[in-house]
């Protein structure tokens, strides 16, 4: 039993690196299966540019000033 990972054995190492390297691999196999409802059919070759249009220049927002 080792109580401190100085004093550990080359065994016990191998026993943490691979522990965190399931869980690792767990919660990323996990972050994936989450994001089920992504839209995968749009790439960045079939979605359109949309350009901006003239500027607008708004002079009164409608709106009553309370003071």
């Amino acid at each position: 039993m080792n109580h401190s990972i100085h004093s550990a054995d080359r065994s016990t190492h191998l026993k943490i690196v691979v522990v965190a390297l399931i869980a690792g691999i767990a919660v990323a196999a996990l972050g994936i299966s989450a994001r089920n409802n992504a839209d995968f059919s749009q790439t960045a070759q079939s979605t359109q540019v949309i350009k901006a249009g003239k500027p607008v220049a708004i002079t009164s927002s409608g709106t009553s000033t309370v003071r």
